[in-house]
């Protein structure tokens, strides 16, 4: 049988126990399923108390608010019943367990109930992967713009320009079909590279934005310098718990610890490294050394607590006096900020300051962004545009028409592969 025609069911709410559970079956046996666990059907889309009932055994499972959704007007775009319960895991089992029992009926795969609204046109693929960010949304920030790419930001733009490159192809095969006939207007090479510069223009303001997997990651923070610096003691305060182990013996820390916190609704990724050190320096310490050397090279900003000056090249270093509060403290220029974790010294200055930075390397939260997977389509829509200034050959620009029409419509799903959309939907929790 074809997994799509199959009808599934799954828990789609909480992991029990909890107040309510929320059962979804969908498919074309989804209200045969519901309706053998209450008797008769409720009148669509009305919610209705009812008593729920083992086919099999008649045992009485729970009473429950049951909600038939007639498709395609549903969430799925195909016939959907939900089953409102009591949250406890035994009722939950049980009700399961009935559903099992029935021909026809399965359990959920991963985002299956996604997938099946995306097929059914219920949403699109831009709208899925910003509903996939909701999902796992822990910030405000996050959660602001993944309900705007979930409710279709990006899609809205993408038929804009859709409807333009259509537009343009229109000209381009009037140009090559009916350039004989008086009432084709001629001359319209320099309207269509025109159009063309426009979008591609329209395009490359969107991809200077930062990516949408940085906002889902969080800002990179590497704190470094050598040994007994004050790293995992600054690190510690700064994510307000014993993350690092805090020791006088230099090389204590010997691996990338990481730690994922949100200050300010702004998520962020602190990360404590080995102490860099050149002298005296055994195998593992040596290992770990290269560890954080690479963690440099990955940073949107490096915290320095070495000797000023020392740090490794990168474009973001910010150079911290640590330990202000140490007799052996050494202080660096004026403009540079001295913290002391231990009493608190400097530490708020550094916070504002790193919540300024994030806020200029994350995008804004009232601007849509793209992720990887979208901006590579993005540039090659954007390479074909632009490839059509250099050319006045018709048959040439309107094969580099179609090209964007492709790659834009491989953003919102209607060219995409099942392995793409295999990896996509498996990223989902099972109900959703």
């Amino acid at each position: 049988m074809d997994s799509a025609a199959e009808t599934i069911f799954a828990l789609s709410s909480g992991q029990p126990p909890a107040a309510i559970g929320i059962i979804r079956i969908s498919g074309d046996r989804a209200f045969d399923g519901l309706a053998r666990l209450i008797g008769s059907l409720p009148e669509p889309r009305k919610p209705s108390l009812r008593r729920l009932t083992d086919p099999v055994t008649d045992e009485p499972l729970d009473q429950a608010l049951v909600i038939a959704f007639p498709g395609p007007n549903s969430a799925s775009g195909e016939d959907l019943a939900e089953i409102h319960c009591h949250g406890g895991r035994a009722v939950v089992r049980a009700i399961e367990s009935a559903l099992d029992d029935m021909d026809g009926l399965r359990r959920a795969e991963p985002g299956e109930f996604t997938r099946r609204a995306f097929t059914n046109g219920r949403m699109d693929l831009a709208e899925a992967e910003g509903l996939s960010d909701l999902l796992f949304a822990e910030t405000e920030m996050q959660r602001r713009a993944a309900v705007k790419m979930a409710g279709g930001a990006l899609s809205r733009q993408i038929e804009g320009w859709q409807s333009e490159v259509l537009r343009l192809s229109a000209m381009v095969e009037a140009e090559l079909d009916f350039s004989d006939e008086d009432d084709v207007t001629e001359g319209h090479s320099d309207t269509i590279q025109l159009g063309a510069a426009n979008v591609a223009a329209e395009l490359a303001t969107l991809l200077c934005r930062p990516r949408a997997e940085k906002l889902r990651e969080g800002v990179r923070i590497v704190l470094g310098g050598p040994p007994n610096s004050g790293k995992s003691t600054l690190l510690n305060a700064l994510v307000e718990r014993e993350a690092a182990i805090v020791s006088e013996i230099a090389g204590t820390t010997r691996d990338v610890i990481e730690v994922p916190i949100a200050i300010g609704g702004i998520p962020f990724l602190f990360i404590d490294t080995a102490g860099v050190r050149d002298q005296g320096v055994e195998e593992i310490e040596r290992i770990g050394i290269n560890r954080a050397r690479q963690q440099f090279d990955l940073a949107d900003i490096i915290l320095w607590l070495g000797p000023e000056g020392d740090g490794p090249a990168h474009r973001n270093v910010i150079e911290i006096g640590a330990r202000s509060d140490h007799p052996d403290y050494q202080p660096k220029s004026d403009s540079i900020i001295s913290v002391s974790p231990v009493t608190g010294e400097g530490m708020t200055t550094l916070v504002d300051m790193l919540v300024r930075e994030a806020k200029d390397i994350l995008p804004a939260g009232d601007e849509v962004s793209v992720n990887n997977r979208q901006a590579g389509h993005l540039m090659g829509a954007q390479s074909y545009l632009e490839n059509i200034a250099d050319h006045s050959d018709f048959l040439i620009i309107a094969e580099q028409l179609r090209l964007v029409r492709s790659a834009l419509d491989a953003i919102t799903g209607r060219a995409s592969t099942e392995d793409m959309l295999d990896a996509l939907f498996g990223k989902f929790c099972i109900g959703k």
